[in-house]
């Protein structure tokens, strides 16, 4: 009987059910659309840039992920109860676009490569080579490679073919010796080839970066017990299980997860709102029906449950649609992404994840909030005794007081959020910024009157004539709370309307600045994935020495990777020559200047970004422990900087010089050049592009030409930031039309004693118009006000990533101003047709 009562209340007000309905599936769909980009992305991550290990039962790694000395395996070797060992050296190799089809229409098959050195005298006593034809590599091989068919099918490649492969002096023509059964995941390819043949192609003579050991046993507490007892002897420089690369900007990709957190829950938020609202109201409306319920013997049990099962179905419907939408969103978005990734990172997104704790999250959070939201309403409706319910019921005017509890506590919220403004911790800033959204929703009903009368007055100007202008003012002012709760959905949308504003103004400036300071060279040689290192085939020193050899070639900079860590914080380590580096490149300097190129040269020291200081808990001037390749070793921060390609990963800057000492690299991974001045563009522009033609892993373009292509990515990401705004701005709307079409509903006798004593429809009809643009005024002087503070804090926040100075957000603040009038004016639409078309008899009959 009470599920039957819910559902025939839902469908007698077909409107209002639909507009509360639309509330939820908003804010469960920003939150599983948008949470299912990071698995998706993470597992991208992992499927392109991770090799296989294979199965072993120890793979060992160094902490940083970088090479080590061989002569380690023999240690391993002497442990009890180890059967076998064998050393390689492995490298997940990003390939040009177009590497092998040299046809740009086609989409690339095969986009990464695993390379991996293998030590043939003790590689098959560690694992299976099931060749399918040839034969395996011999010590005396040289260019020589053995593939998998699936690699050889996709790339139309037989026995006895050669395989060309970037290398760091070019690329290398590698002869198939041997072809292994198929792989069931291409972006698992591997090419095999011999470790003297790695080690040259790499650049990394006499080193290996993995063992992969087995055991004599399979009793668990004695295979336990030798890792245990490798872990030991290695000691703290090495680990168990592979370092997973790219694991520095992993960070930085989860972090994009808590802001699409907070959209989403903002949406849900909102959508709260709304639901308490029609709650609310629902129960003035149906006093009479309540009052008839109780006289014939309904329990407050059973009035509340009926509200409630209401609020259940409309959340169970509402969190499945917005489930299905947030899919198709998610889904589309990452069709995006994915061209994106692959352009500059070289990451393919092989498909969307859908995780079983984020369906748990969303049913929870969309039938959770619209059950809490009916929840008092409910209760109140449970109180209504029967002779009060079914006594004809008066127009309702709230007390107008100013000190009222909510309005204390919200006054002190605000008190405190100004106050923590002021912290240096980033969580103390963000906790004050929900203590000020808090505030303001809590001092807003005794905020109504005042600022109602204010905005009144602009109206009555407009519709002096019609003589509506108090009349639309008192009918709002007469329930400031229920106004109120409306007016806290606008303000939330306008408010991250601004602070978006905010934060594209003020960063636009500083990316600007770093475009033009980290990309100002006239060439860069730009490998297949930016910021993500470890998975590119730089060159070595001989690329550059050629390119200096090119007449009308100046001035030339290289920057070169490794890994590391501080603690349990990795960290991108990249070397710099501090002398040619400022000549052709730069940073953007959020604390020091350019007296820091050549403190790099005075012992350990190093540059770290804004996001690396953060993540660690370091500041400038402070002396931090760097794992290198020679145990942890003690570096100095002098200043901390940015560039674009690396602001948004965990990175420290120091000379090449300390990089080749302390880590063993001197590959060439990004490169930057300039022309003499008065120099031949054209020929020199001929001759680099032949000496750089033998080294096909990078990618030669002119700064010019880098800046376009990176400003029309970032022009998109913005684009896209808008549409999410623009999502997130809905619910407004629906706030509004929700509250207007019940409104009506509720003022159906006062409408029709308007149209009885002479109000025309078309006067009525714009009575509700102008109580929607007062509504909708409320809620954005509101927002503004919030936007301000949320941007403020933004830019705060980002400041400690990167260097951004604030901007006040004028188009921020225009833009909330006609999105909030606007919004208010469509939602007027429909309820004000309802209102005109009322009978009069109809309406004064009416209970």
């Amino acid at each position: 009987m009470l599920w039957n009562m819910a559902f025939r209340y839902l469908t007698g007000r077909k409107l209002r059910s639909v507009l509360t309905t639309l509330a939820v599936i908003f804010g469960v769909m920003v939150i599983f659309g948008m949470n299912i980009l990071i698995p998706s992305m993470m597992q991208g991550f992992q499927a392109n840039i991770m090799a296989a290990s294979g199965l072993v039962d120890v793979n060992i790694t160094h902490k940083t992920g970088g090479s080590f000395d061989p002569g380690i395996a023999d240690q391993v070797k002497s442990v009890s109860g180890v059967s076998a060992v064998t050393v390689s050296l492995n490298r997940t190799v990003n390939l040009p676009a177009d590497f092998y089809d040299h046809d740009p229409a086609k989409v690339d098959k095969i986009t990464t490569l695993g390379l991996i050195g293998v030590d043939v005298n003790t590689a098959q006593s560690v694992r299976a080579y099931m060749l399918q034809s040839g034969r395996f590599l011999q010590a005396d091989d040289r260019d020589a490679a053995i593939i998998s068919q699936s690699l050889a099918d996709n790339l139309g490649l037989k026995l006895g073919n050669t395989l060309p492969m970037p290398s760091t002096s070019g690329v290398v023509n590698l002869k198939i010796v041997g072809i292994l059964p198929p792989h069931i995941q291409t972006s698992n390819e591997e090419v095999q080839v011999t470790l003297a043949q790695a080690q040259g192609m790499m650049d990394q003579a006499g080193k290996i970066n993995a063992m992969d050991v087995n055991f004599n046993t399979s009793d668990v507490a004695q295979r336990d017990q030798i890792k245990q007892n490798i872990e030991t002897m290695l000691g703290a420089d090495y680990q168990i299980g592979s370092l997973p690369s790219g694991s520095e900007a992993f960070a930085s990709i989860k972090a994009g997860q808590a802001v699409f957190n907070i959209f989403g829950f903002l949406a849900l938020f909102m959508g709260g709102f709304i639901i308490f609202n029609t709650f609310r109201t629902i129960v003035a409306e149906r006093r009479h029906d309540i009052g008839l319920l109780r006289a014939i013997g309904a329990s407050r049990r059973t009035v509340v449950s009926v509200i409630l099962i209401e609020g259940l179905l409309q959340g169970i419907i509402g969190t499945a649609i917005g489930m299905l939408l947030g899919y198709l969103i998610g889904a589309g978005a990452l069709s995006g992404l994915s061209q994106m990734m692959s352009s500059f990172i070289h990451i393919q997104i092989s498909g969307v994840i859908v995780s079983p704790g984020l369906v748990v999250l969303c049913i929870v959070a969309g039938v959770g909030v619209t059950v809490l939201a009916g929840l008092i309403p409910a209760l109140q409706a449970s109180r209504v005794t029967p002779m009060e319910a079914l006594r004809p019921s008066a127009a309702e005017v709230e007390n107008r007081r100013w000190l009222t509890p909510g309005f204390v506590i919200g006054a002190i919220c605000l008190g405190g959020a100004f106050i923590m403004l002021f912290s240096k911790d980033l969580g103390i800033v963000l906790l004050g910024s929900l203590l000020f959204l808090t505030g303001l929703v809590l001092v807003s009903p005794a905020l109504v009157r005042p600022i109602a009368i204010l905005f009144g007055a602009l109206f009555n100007v407009i519709f002096a004539r019609q003589g509506i202008g108090q009349l639309a003012e008192g009918n709002l002012t007469r329930q400031p709370s229920r106004v109120a709760i409306t007016a806290s959905t606008t303000l939330i949308a306008m408010a991250i309307v601004v602070a978006a504003g905010t934060m594209t103004t003020s960063i636009s400036g500083s990316i600007t600045d770093l475009m033009h300071k980290t990309l100002g060279s006239d060439y860069l040689f730009v490998p297949p994935s930016i910021a993500i290192w470890s998975s590119d085939m730089g060159a070595s020193q001989n690329f550059t020495t050629q390119l200096q050899g090119v007449d009308g070639v100046g001035d030339i900079s290289a920057m070169r990777y490794a890994s590391s860590k501080y603690q349990q914080v990795a960290v991108s380590v990249l070397g710099i020559d501090p002398v040619n580096y400022p000549k052709v490149s730069g940073f953007l300097f959020s604390e020091g200047g350019d007296s820091a190129y050549p403190q790099l040269t005075q012992g350990r020291t190093m540059i770290a970004n804004d996001i690396f200081l953060a993540s660690a808990g370091v500041k400038v001037g402070d002396t931090i422990h760097l794992s290198t390749m020679q145990g942890e070793k003690p570096y100095k921060i002098i200043a901390s900087a940015a560039d674009l390609l690396n602001m948004k990963v965990n990175t420290a800057y120091i000379s090449q010089e300390n990089l080749k000492t302390d880590f063993g690299v001197t590959e060439d991974i990004f490169i930057q050049l300039n022309l003499k001045p008065g120099a031949d563009k054209n020929a020199a522009d001929t001759k680099v592009r032949a000496v750089a033609a033998n080294y096909p892993q990078f990618n030669l373009i002119s700064g010019k030409a880098y800046y376009e292509s990176l400003s029309g990515t970032i022009d998109a990401v913005f684009m896209g930031m808008y549409v999410l705004l623009a999502m997130l701005a809905l619910p407004s709307l629906i706030a509004i039309l929700n509250t207007l079409a019940i409104g009506v509903i509720e003022r159906t006798r006062e409408i029709g004693m308007l149209r009885a004593v002479g109000a025309t429809r078309s006067q009525i009809y714009r009575l509700i118009v102008m109580e929607a643009l007062l509504l909708a005024s409320l809620g954005t002087a509101f927002g503004i006000l919030g936007g301000l503070y949320l941007g403020y804090v933004t830019v705060r926040g980002l400041t400690m990533m990167m260097p951004v100075a604030y901007s006040f957000p004028l188009p921020g603040v225009i833009a909330a101003i006609v999105i909030g009038l606007l919004f208010g004016f469509i939602a007027a639409i429909i309820p004000a047709r309802q209102a005109a078309r009322l009978g009069i008899v109809q309406a004064l009959r009416y209970e």
